[in-house]
């Protein structure tokens, strides 16, 4: 089934592949500055005077806003337009990086992210979805997807190296006004190009909308509390009875709905929900990786800000190289075949870093930067592309919604599990056990090469190689 959206097609003032580079340079922004702000961590925690917890929150909290309003986003991009939501999530977005700059302390610096999450919530899902309007067939999304893709990892590789270099020269608050300019210009562009779209159908979920992020918070705080307090701890098992409740509420609620913000009828299709699944996984592991791994090049091997930042430059590379290579992959052997493929070499690479026990920056980093690099970009567009490839119409920004917020849902409670894992198995002297946080991240990708195995098995036979 496909995509038929003509106004949206006909409010395009450049060709497509013009309009699409356009709205993929809002994943750039977004994608940038985390990556400049993970290089900027270290500097944080200690310009700020942050315990590990209080630092994982600064990162915990951009995330929780992000997965908890993105499917709200999604909806409104159907219902009122995807132009019109990509304008007001990105003016959001870049106030909300003014604001982290100014911060003063903790608790000021984590309302700006949250503020950063909620525009993103909403311009994301807007853009992407108006991305799905341009190409409506299967073999045209997963092309579209790799150039989607190919943009994050851009984003990831001037981040790395921007933020490093701009961490030592100016400073950690230097990471929060890069994305001021930039998102304006993007806003910009967008207005002069794009035409207001025709509103959909359909009403706001808010029961579903505040229940879903108030699940998502929930879990998260009891998993990042559980490091420090236990699991036995009242505030942890508070925490975790009420994310539990509030997603419990979630399903009751959608499911008598009458404009539900997720049918839940969608998780029927069996390509919709495993790839969903292994979206949410491979999320986990993104967040929590690239949380960790400027901490443990600073902290443990001794490593500058900036020297961190260029050592990682391979895998912002390889993610570049895998996105826009996944397209070709899929024609080739199937999608079905290459999203397990590449997982696998996820997997190996991230495995390779959790054994190294080398004190220095070494070879055998490099090399399992080299993997994990490329098997993110393979496996973030091959997962995205086989939930979203087959949507029906009016389902562009539910199901683009539905798998970015995957994403962040993972990354969410992701990075809180393995921060609380990392945490609680400390040693004598040291506050995070660098270990134990990556073998975590590993267990997260096997599990997804798991659920990529099963859907291969499950889609082989409707599941064509992209022409």
């Amino acid at each position: 089934m496909t995509v038929t959206t003509p106004a949206i097609t006909a409010a395009v003032r450049l060709p497509r592949g013009a309009a699409l580079g356009l709205l993929a340079t809002s994943m750039f922004v977004i994608v940038l500055d985390s990556a400049m702000v993970n290089l900027a961590g270290s500097t944080i925690r200690t310009g700020l005077g942050l315990s590990a917890a209080e630092l994982a929150a600064v990162a915990n909290s951009y995330l929780v806003a992000l997965a908890g309003l993105m499917l709200l986003g999604g909806r409104l991009a159907d219902v009122l337009g995807g132009r019109r939501m990509f304008l007001l999530g990105m003016s959001v977005y870049v106030a909300a990086s003014a604001s982290a700059a100014l911060a003063l302390n903790g608790p000021m610096l984590i309302a700006g992210r949250i503020g950063q999450g909620i525009g993103a919530a909403v311009a994301i899902p807007a853009a992407l979805s108006l991305v799905l309007a341009l190409y409506t067939s299967a073999a045209e999304r997963t092309r579209a997807l790799g150039v989607w893709g190919a943009a994050a990892g851009a984003g990831s590789l001037v981040g790395v190296f921007l933020g490093g270099t701009l961490t030592e020269l100016l400073g950690w608050r230097s990471v929060f006004w890069v994305p001021v300019p930039l998102g304006l210009a993007a806003a910009v562009l967008v207005r002069r190009t794009l035409l207001p779209g025709t509103r959909g159908t359909g009403r706001f979920d808010l029961p579903g909308a505040l229940s879903i992020t108030v699940g998502i918070s929930a879990l998260a705080l009891g998993l990042v509390t559980a490091a420090g307090a236990g699991w036995d701890a009242p505030r942890t098992v508070g925490a975790l009875t009420v994310g539990l409740a509030a997603l419990a509420v979630f399903v009751v609620v959608e499911r008598r709905a009458s404009h539900p913000l997720v049918p839940l009828g969608v998780f029927r299709r069996v390509q919709v929900s495993v790839a969903s699944a292994v979206v949410v996984l491979i999320g986990a592991t993104l967040a929590s990786l690239f949380f960790f791994l400027p901490l443990y090049q600073q902290d443990v091997l001794g490593m500058g800000a900036l020297s961190a930042g260029l050592s990682q430059i391979p895998i912002a590379v390889m993610i570049i190289v895998g996105s826009a290579t996944a397209p070709l992959l899929a024609a080739r052997i199937g999608l079905h075949r290459a999203l397990p493929l590449s997982l696998a070499v996820m997997l190996a690479g991230i495995t390779w870093l959790a054994l190294n026990p080398a004190a220095a920056f070494t070879w055998q980093h490099a090399g399992a930067f080299l993997l994990t690099g490329t098997g993110l970009g393979l496996g973030a567009v091959g997962a995205m592309a086989m939930a979203v490839r087959d949507s029906g119409d009016g389902e562009g920004g539910l199901l683009s919604g539905l798998v970015n917020a995957g994403q962040q849902l993972g990354g969410a409670v992701g990075l809180a599990a393995i921060a609380g894992l990392a945490i609680g198995s400390a040693g004598a002297g040291t506050d995070m056990s660098f270990t134990a946080a990556f073998l975590g991240g590993a267990a997260l990708a096997a599990v997804a090469v798991v659920l990529s195995l099963a859907l291969a098995v499950t889609t082989r036979g409707t599941t064509r190689p992209a022409p």
